[in-house]
């Protein structure tokens, strides 16, 4: 999916340097580009492109087909109204890698800056080193893939903790009534790792050590975006609509993109 339109390097120039306003207009065709020498399709993979390349991404290890779906969601919530109007902030999760990995990630997107990459365990009936199930059931003990907006911080049995809130039907509605919550764990870090050759596992939650738990929670708290990628087959998002978060890219640059 990653391909460059020479076309383009005057938009991805353009991008360096743009900021976003996160009042999402409404979702409309963009026709001011109907006659330029590219789409709005191509537009998203150089936006998301940009922010991949400034924020070293694919240095920390995360996958641009991962990260370009996250990016997906991310806009589509935005369009949705379902997020914090001055959100920025987008935590990747990718449980298709081994949990000795640093699979977390937590991204800027308006400042196009990685500010954590770190730890996270899965549910301990998803799989031993890797994650291969995932369910939405109470008491499946399993991960769940999909979108979660994150809520407010509250103390529980796990100390400082945060809700999670599912945005997919069928695949983590159920996460709040589940108790699934970001929380740190004493199973969670490096030392897990040498000691017994993998993290440990959580109830299903995401959860992290005990030594970022603060930073991670205070980072990605009240109504951010979550995305938990995972080899789950039958996932679907009404979120990867990618033709609604092409368009809204559009219209953020309507006004460069009407003076070409």
């Amino acid at each position: 999916m990653k391909k460059h339109f020479i076309g383009l390097i005057c938009i991805l120039l353009m991008l360096s340097v743009t900021t976003i306003s996160w009042r999402p207009a409404e979702a409309k065709k963009a026709n001011v580009i109907a006659n330029k020498s590219f789409n709005a399709r191509e537009l998203l993979e150089k936006y998301v492109d940009n922010i991949y390349e400034s924020a070293r991404l694919q240095e920390s290890g995360l996958t641009f087909d991962v990260c370009e779906k996250a990016m997906t969601g991310f806009l589509n919530l935005k369009i949705a109204n379902k997020l914090s109007p001055a959100s920025s902030i987008l935590t990747v999760i990718d449980f298709t890698k081994s949990s000795r990995e640093k699979r977390m990630w937590i991204i800027d997107v308006m400042g196009k800056q990685l500010v954590l990459n770190t730890w996270v365990a899965h549910g301990q009936r998803s799989g031993m080193d890797i994650a291969t199930r995932f369910s939405d059931r109470t008491d499946s003990y399993q991960s769940s893939v999909g979108f979660y907006v994150t809520d407010n911080v509250y103390y529980g049995k796990h100390g400082r903790s945060l809700r999670l809130d599912g945005m997919d039907p069928g695949f983590n509605e159920n996460a709040r009534s589940r108790e699934i919550v970001v929380h740190a764990a004493d199973y969670v870090g490096r030392n897990i790792i040498e000691e017994q050759g993998r993290l440990g596992r959580s109830l299903g939650c995401p959860a992290v050590s005990p030594e970022v738990a603060d930073m991670v929670i205070n980072n990605i708290k009240d109504k951010t975006v979550m995305f938990i990628n995972g080899d789950a087959k039958s996932y679907y998002s009404k979120y990867l609509d990618e033709e609604k978060a092409s368009n809204f890219v559009a219209e953020l640059n309507r006004p460069f993109m009407a003076s070409l």
